[in-house]
């Protein structure tokens, strides 16, 4: 009896400093990309799928990949945002790759934000969230070959990007 007692006291205080593992679930929410859904401009209650559009941000010469392609089709994208500055910049090229050049326009947008973190657990560390600027958001401009804008109009929907389950902005074309 006396050696079961022991056995099991061992066992107790064997097992008594285990933690679980610090593994952080993939369903955690981590920081958010923003948002962004493009509609018509002519009807703006429709939303309007874009074509062949690269996204590049500023000093970079890839583009964001989007379901393993650097060309996005459709009407939704999420693009990140840097979490160790208050701005990104993105070149959004339409009809990128089309061997009419004529086609193929680029506008700039410059975000302008302030951001935050939060701790979200031990295993999976801090996120940030982010807030546009209320009086500037954005800052909108033609790209390098000076042409019509393709954007006709930004609209911010939700300044504070705190998730992916929601539009940040609404582009119009």
């Amino acid at each position: 009896m006396k050696k079961t007692f022991l056995l099991l006291l061992f066992f107790a205080f064997t097992f008594s400093g285990c933690e679980k593992d610090d593994i952080c679930d993939a369903n955690t929410p981590t920081t958010p990309r923003l948002v962004i859904e493009f509609y018509d401009f002519d009807n703006p209650s429709v939303l309007k799928s874009v074509t062949n559009l690269k996204v590049v941000g500023a000093g970079m010469t890839d583009g964001i990949l989007f379901n393993g392609s650097m060309i996005a089709n459709g009407s939704k994208i999420s693009t990140p945002l840097k979490t160790n500055e208050n701005s990104t910049s993105y070149s959004l090229t339409l009809n990128s790759g089309n061997p009419n050049p004529a086609l193929v326009n680029e506008d700039i947008i410059k975000f302008d934000y302030l951001t935050k973190e939060l701790f979200v657990s031990r295993a999976c560390g801090y996120k940030t969230v982010f807030s546009l600027d209320p009086i500037n958001p954005y800052i909108h401009s033609d790209g390098a070959a000076v042409d019509q804008k393709w954007i006709k109009f930004i609209s911010v929907e939700n300044s504070n990007i705190e998730n992916e389950n929601e539009t940040h902005i609404k582009i119009f074309f």
